[in-house]
């Protein structure tokens, strides 16, 4: 038996329980990456830094996370197994590099938690005044973002039958309300499509013009098209995953690419000016509303608050796993007891409940350090993007050695990228660097945008990711690498032979 066929493969037991099916897996996906979500969270921002023309940072983000989408599809193919970037990291690297690139994804997902539970603040006030709760908004929005992780953390350790069935329910609404959402912004245009040429003259002051404005404005189409490796993650708990779970992470990237780049595209046709100054600060909010006017513009903005529900929902759940299978090979503290299966819901609860404390705690920071909040979530995208970069790097190295695609089971067809592989992978490689980059860039505009201004909050992604990093790693060098290994709770029954 090949030491990739199924979990036995990886020296694990079959714990976790298998109910999700293929509309499920790609659900998982698509609500992680959340259209509705990251686009209503985040249009204002890249509007802001590069006019209408930012919208062309859509489709560059797109190419570039196509080409780590593609050679994660041939991944999940041959490794369907639960936290999927940790556990692809360790057979294609060493347990050193698969711990750090957890460590990353693990950290970044739990910060992602907080970072989409503030989507209410910017949605919920806007469908009624009774969600105001508190007159400053940095509290409201905690207040907000804190029911939100409740309701997400009960769930997800309820089980995973309730959870995908939610999370897909809401999927399901999300997609309808955004092919709604774009025919009702198209029968509306008052311009042609040839106003995302138009820059509004962001570039100048810049130092490299309008160029340099729009890499800052690409952050907003960065910070949304990630996530779909998800589908992966739930592996373990999916039927005939092998198959499904390529076809859903590229379902996922393509369908996320074309719903929000055509509704970008209708927003900015169909604004009545384009020029208001409230797109600046309003964003996609702003537009519905302008457009299909209060009352239709609200029902829709309550689509958005399912979307953002079911992101969280599905960034938990991930969290939940990478925390689960780095607990079972013993590569954290207390991992017998974060990698505990509950009998009766199959589920890891003590993960779910870790994640949802940890994510309430960092909520707390934006209440009266929301610039400190900008950096941490800052961060925790970047560490995603390090994450990827600790799978394509050793994928890369591995064809370059020849020692990828490893050989398929007999009479199974593994998705595959044949000739393609090496450049596909090449190009994954390069766009995340140069991604990681550009996110980390120390940009006073992005991380210390309003007074105090403090070197440490500009260069606080290099400084934050480096802590995380490197504090990190050092606890596992010198204490749990010493005591890695697959707990004897959790190892398969009989032992597989390795390839």
């Amino acid at each position: 038996m090949s030491a990739d066929d199924g979990l036995a493969g990886f020296g694990y037991k079959q714990e976790l329980e298998r109910t999700l099916g293929n509309f499920h897996t790609f659900a998982a996906g698509i609500s992680y990456i959340s259209i509705l979500t990251g686009t209503f969270q985040l249009f204002y921002f890249g509007f802001s830094f590069g006019g209408p023309a930012y919208w062309w940072s859509w489709p560059l983000v797109f190419a570039g996370q196509l080409m780590v989408a593609l050679s994660f599809a041939e991944l999940a193919a041959h490794y369907p197994v639960a936290g999927s970037i940790y556990n692809w990291s360790k057979k294609l690297g060493n347990p050193h590099v698969a711990w750090l690139a957890g460590w990353m994804m693990l950290t970044a997902s739990i910060v992602t938690i907080a970072a989409v539970a503030l989507a209410y603040q910017i949605t919920l006030p806007q469908i009624a005044s009774f969600f105001q709760f508190a007159e400053d908004p940095a509290v409201n929005a905690v207040i907000l973002g804190g029911v939100l992780i409740l309701f997400t953390t009960l769930v997800n350790a309820w089980g995973v039958k309730l959870m995908a069935t939610l999370n897909s329910v809401g999927v399901f609404i999300e997609l309808i309300a955004a092919v709604l959402l774009i025919i009702a912004l198209a029968v509306n245009i008052t311009r042609g499509p040839s106003v995302v040429m138009e820059t509004h003259d962001k570039g100048a002051g810049q130092p490299w013009g309008y160029f340099g404005a729009f890499l800052v404005a690409s952050l907003a189409s960065t910070y949304v098209m990630y996530g779909f490796d998800t589908a992966s993650s739930l592996g373990e708990e999916s039927h005939d995953p092998r198959k499904n779970a390529p076809k859903a992470i590229m379902r996922a990237l393509i369908a996320s690419f074309v719903i929000g780049g055509l509704i970008l595209l209708f927003a900015l046709m169909a604004v009545g000016d384009i020029n208001n100054p409230q797109i600046d600060t309003g964003g996609l909010q702003f537009i519905v509303l302008d457009v299909l006017g209060s009352t239709v513009g609200k029902i829709f903005l309550i689509a958005v608050v399912i979307a953002i529900t079911v992101c969280n929902l599905a960034v938990q759940s991930a969290a939940i796993r990478m925390m689960f299978a780095m607990a079972r090979d013993n590569n954290l503290p207390a991992g017998s007891k974060l990698a505990r299966v509950s009998p009766k819901t199959k589920t890891p609860v003590v993960p779910a409940v870790i994640t949802g404390v940890l994510a309430l705690l960092i909520l707390v920071v934006n209440i009266n350090q929301p610039q400190i909040f900008t950096v941490i979530t800052s961060i925790g995208i970047i560490m995603i993007y390090l994450a990827y970069l600790l799978v394509t790097v050793p994928m890369l190295l591995k064809r370059l050695r020849g020692q990828w695609p490893p050989p398929e089971q007999p009479g199974q067809k593994y998705f595959s990228l044949g000739k393609f592989g090496l450049p596909v992978n090449i190009l994954g490689v390069l766009w995340g660097g140069a991604v990681v980059v550009n996110l980390a860039w120390p940009r006073r505009d992005v991380y210390n945008a309003t007074p105090p201004y403090h070197w440490y909050l500009e260069w606080g992604a290099v400084l934050f990711v480096g802590i995380v990093g490197l504090v990190g790693f050092g606890y596992y060098w010198f204490v749990l690498r010493h005591k890695t290994g697959v707990l004897a709770d959790h190892a398969a029954i009989e032992e597989v032979l390795g390839d």
